[in-house]
């Protein structure tokens, strides 16, 4: 691994190199790799969890964030390529992170690199575009009535004055790159894609993430929860089960 490149993308919470696979993990806008440690822990032994950590947060805080999503999904892709081994690699994203995580696996494949499997939480397929939104130029008190309405951030931390200065200039940045993507039509990926969505989340309904079936010339398969736009949190561990099954 180098130390210059994947070191700082990637985290490892419970390294485990007799996992058969290793699932790299694509936090939603603000998110950070730590979001992800649930699933490391229940997925140990099965698969080896790689949490990417954007820009901007956590222990790169000082860092700036990425605003544009394709240099994103670039560097990650780079971190990627040199941190991972040649065991089975599988990608999970959520909302902003099931575009990033559909960009990585089409430059991974781009290049050679077999991607098992891409799953795809949270959002709709990169094909469909709703009306443009500018969530990123709210003022900070209406960002933070949009973090609180998705329901993704601890409502104690969102009243925290220095919590808020530590995260919103990340969530602000990703939300500029969300809202700032444009598709670039690649060919279908080689790999299946599992769509999964909570059955109440405002931002993606089942038309729109059915709609990633156009975009694997693999199997398709689209899996519905209950919940909203985080219906990850409280579904964690059918969630884990899906996964598990799918990777073994």
């Amino acid at each position: 691994m180098s130390p210059h490149t994947a070191q700082p993308w990637l985290r490892r919470f419970h390294p485990c190199p007799d996992a058969p696979v290793q699932l790299v993990c694509l936090p939603h806008a603000g998110g950070s790799a730590s979001f992800y440690f649930p699933f490391s822990q229940a997925l140990s032994g099965s698969a080896e969890v790689l949490g990417v950590q954007y820009p901007g947060r956590q222990e790169r805080h000082h860092e700036a964030g990425i605003t544009d999503l394709h240099a994103l999904a670039d560097r990650i892709t780079e971190a990627v390529a040199e941190g991972v081994d040649d065991r089975p690699l599988a990608l999970f994203g959520h909302s902003m992170g099931a575009m990033l995580a559909f960009e990585v696996a089409a430059r991974l494949e781009d290049s050679g690199t077999e991607v098992a499997t891409l799953f795809a939480s949270g959002r709709r397929a990169p094909s469909r575009h709703r009306p443009p939104e500018k969530v990123h130029a709210f003022t900070d008190e209406q960002l933070v009535a949009v973090l609180a309405e998705l329901d993704g951030t601890d409502t104690e931390l969102l009243s925290e004055p220095y919590v808020l200065r530590m995260i919103l200039p990340a969530v602000r940045s990703d939300f500029e790159a969300v809202e700032t993507y444009r598709y670039r039509p690649w060919p279908p990926l080689r790999c299946p894609i599992v769509a999964l969505v909570g059955d109440r989340d405002p931002r993606v309904d089942l038309d729109e993430a059915d709609a990633w079936a156009d975009h694997t010339a693999g199997s398709f398969d689209l899996q519905v929860f209950p919940g909203g736009h985080f219906y990850l949190s409280a579904q964690q561990a059918a969630v884990v089960d899906r996964v598990r099954k799918r990777l073994s």
